[in-house]
């Protein structure tokens, strides 16, 4: 009698529990949390909360809201919309503020890429870094802890909780045009490691990082936003190159992995991307390198992932079913697409898509609940009043100096120093402000010669005309490099006679058809100025470069 008793009031505990109202703030250990919730959720809100969406103009549009009031689980900071800070803040404030009125009041996932270098989506006030590879050249692990947890410190305040970071793709197609410099260099194992670091730097700062480009997206020329790029690779290489430093971020307990829209046809024959692939997402990072964190996709509105698809709807249905958690796109979708009405209603046709979609959410919440609920989370309600007080984060300036200095490379080491007593008449040529502001506190004499960063084929080929005489009177010139249009300028110099000191800002490869120059500096760094500060301290003496080139 005692043992019916006792089974009779677990009974009844367990169907009090499942019959109660909760929401997302209740006092549930958060694994059965996110059970009770996604139990009690309808097809719709099940699915709303696996799709991530990004909105267009200043600030989010009325299709947003409605798709947040119906359970839209996460959006997504893009660079179009981030010069005024403030407004980003208050729209972030704004957005949560109506998740928090749906009967579960799940907060939003809202994420961004914020990489560091070159990938820099919100802007505003915020640091401008040296970048991953960089990081690798100076091959200190904690400079990347705290490039990414200064990063994080910078976009927490504006109520950013996701950071699509960090990028460990390998450096391995020097003529990649997507990747580059976003790379910690060539070496799997110190990719895998300083990625590590960087995850660590992130979860620190309150903000989550999510390693990607999954399997890896370096040994490509394609843009997977234009074409599926298709990486021939055996499975040897595949599995001692591109996985190694993935599977060192799995080991050291990632939280989210985004997935890339990359055809690997001798790993999986059907030609299909890892973003949709089964083998990939299910057999391979799920069951055999034991992954338990978030699988985010790229952006779903990217060629590489449509095309194979055939359709939008089609590939949501495909990235749902090869093991994806959040499907992301960089647009707002209207209620009435196909993407959103064909899976809905296959949620109701097929049980297995309902079980891998009520599984996904499952997994979103309980993530949301452990960031939520941990003391460190960024804030749902920002206040656009503080933000100054924040960004840019002093403590970081002062850092990514420093870290810059680590990461100079002498290409050709020149007759380092040069003053103004063994360089004569010293001409600085270049576009960015910071160059010449730097460059005259060095050399309070020299001339200035300026052009555009992005400089076009017109702009350039006036350089070209114009420069040469300009520079006549003048013994030593030191340019900036950062495209193959800049090394059109800076051959003009070739054989004339005049000292040429080149300050490689962008790809190191750059540098290898500059050697005839009588010094190459490398920086890695797109339009950094502590990087461009850096490398004028070492021409001038200050400091001995020790970076060297992680490929």
């Amino acid at each position: 009698m005692k043992k019916v008793f006792s089974l009779f009031a677990a009974l009844l505990l367990f169907t009090n529990i499942y019959s109660q109202e909760v929401t997302f703030w209740s006092d549930i250990p958060n694994d059965e949390l996110a059970t009770l919730i996604t139990d009690q959720m309808t097809n719709t809100e099940l699915y709303s909360q696996i799709l991530m969406f990004g909105w267009a103009g200043a600030e989010p549009e009325e299709i947003l809201y409605q798709w947040v009031r119906r359970g839209l689980g996460s959006v997504k900071v893009f660079g179009w919309n981030t010069d005024d800070i403030h407004l980003v803040a208050k729209s972030i404030t704004n957005l949560q503020k109506s998740a928090n009125n749906n009967r579960f009041q799940i907060p939003l996932f809202v994420a961004t890429d914020q990489e560091g270098g070159w990938i820099r989506h919100v802007k505003g006030d915020t640091t401008i870094t040296p970048g991953n590879m960089a990081i690798g050249a100076g091959g200190y692990p904690i400079d990347s802890w705290y490039t990414a947890y200064y990063i994080s410190k910078e976009i927490k305040c504006l109520g950013i909780n996701m950071n699509f970071a960090p990028t460990v793709d390998l450096f391995t197609n020097f003529d990649s045009t997507i990747i580059g410099t976003r790379s910690f260099g060539s070496d799997p194992e110190k990719s895998g490691i300083l990625g590590a670091a960087f995850a660590a730097g992130s979860e620190a700062a309150g903000v989550i990082p999510t390693v990607k480009h999954f399997p890896g997206h370096g040994d490509t020329e394609l843009d997977s936003h234009g074409k599926l790029p298709v990486i021939d690779i055996d499975f040897e290489t595949f599995t001692t190159r591109e996985l190694v430093p993935f599977n060192y971020l799995i080991q050291h307990g990632v939280p989210a992995l985004m997935t890339g829209h990359l055809s690997f046809p001798q790993i999986d024959s059907t030609g299909a991307p890892a973003s949709l692939s089964n083998y990939f997402l299910t057999q391979l990072l799920r069951n055999q390198l034991g992954y338990k964190g978030l699988i985010i996709t790229d952006d779903m509105m990217m060629v590489g992932a449509t095309s194979y698809a055939g359709s939008l709807s089609e590939a949501f249905k495909m990235a749902i079913e090869a093991g994806n958690d959040i499907i992301l796109s960089s647009t707002t979708a209207k209620l009435n697409e196909a993407l959103w009405t064909k899976n809905l209603d296959r949620m109701s046709s097929d049980q297995a898509f309902y079980e891998r979609v009520k599984d996904a959410a499952r997994r979103v919440i309980k993530a949301k609940l452990d960031y939520f609920k941990s003391g460190n989370a960024a804030p749902l309600y920002p206040d656009p009043n503080t933000i100054d007080n924040f960004v840019p984060d002093k403590e970081g300036q002062k850092f990514f100096l420093e870290q810059a200095c680590r990461s100079i490379t002498i290409e050709k080491k020149g007759n380092i120093p040069y003053t103004k007593d063994n360089s004569g008449r010293i001409l600085l040529v270049g576009s960015l402000e910071s160059f010449f502001k730097d460059g005259k506190k060095r050399y309070p004499e020299a001339g200035e010669f300026r052009f555009s960063y992005e400089t076009g084929p017109n702009e350039t080929q006036w350089v070209i005309d114009n420069l040469p005489g300009v520079a006549k009177s003048y013994d030593t010139i030191i340019l900036c490099v950062s495209s193959e249009n800049h090394v059109k300028i800076a051959d003009i110099f070739k054989n004339s006679g005049k000292k040429v000191i080149i300050l490689n800002t962008r790809s190191p490869i750059l540098a290898e058809s500059l050697s005839w120059a009588d010094c190459v500096l490398i920086g890695y760094s797109w339009r950094c100025e502590y990087s461009l500060n850096a490398m004028l301290g070492v021409i001038n003496g200050e400091f001995e470069a020790e970076g060297i080139k992680p490929f």
